[in-house]
């Protein structure tokens, strides 16, 4: 099944677990999808091989970061139903305190959406969405 149609198949069944299994990153770290309405909220459950300091213990950096360009990713092409997989041009992650080895969830809002560019902003969460441990904005080519 091609790209395309396994976002629109996920899309009607409300089940975006075939879209992630797709991506060898998402299905490493655990990542999972919901959508509420109109708005998709991101899950990374707590595993052990995503801490980065055993000894807080705390989530490792990149996870919390390849986690929030995944969520992105995968919020342009539902919301966009994009029929290839959007590159990345530009990532700016901003760490605002430690993700403890807990859940942590991620939404996505798109900014910004021309032709061939958009732009997302992301928000990382744990036990407070109004606390956020990390903030980024991500620019996606589009073809």
């Amino acid at each position: 099944m091609s790209v395309a149609n396994e976002v629109a198949a996920a899309a009607a069944r409300n089940d975006y677990a075939g879209v992630l299994a797709r991506v060898p990153y998402a299905q490493f770290i655990g990542m999972e999808c919901e959508r509420f309405g109109d708005e998709l909220v991101f899950r990374l459950p707590p595993k052990k091989s995503n801490l980065g300091n055993p000894m807080l213990p705390a989530l490792h950096g990149g996870v919390i970061s390849g986690f929030m360009e995944m969520a992105a990713s995968v919020q342009l092409m539902v919301m966009m139903q994009v029929t290839r997989v959007p590159r990345i041009v530009d990532f700016s992650v901003d760490y605002l305190r430690a993700g403890y080895a807990r859940e942590a969830y991620c939404e996505c809002k798109i900014t910004r959406q021309g032709r061939r560019v958009a732009n997302v902003s992301i928000s990382a969460w744990q036990t407070n969405r109004k606390q956020p441990i990390a903030t980024a904005r991500a620019h996606f080519l589009l073809d």
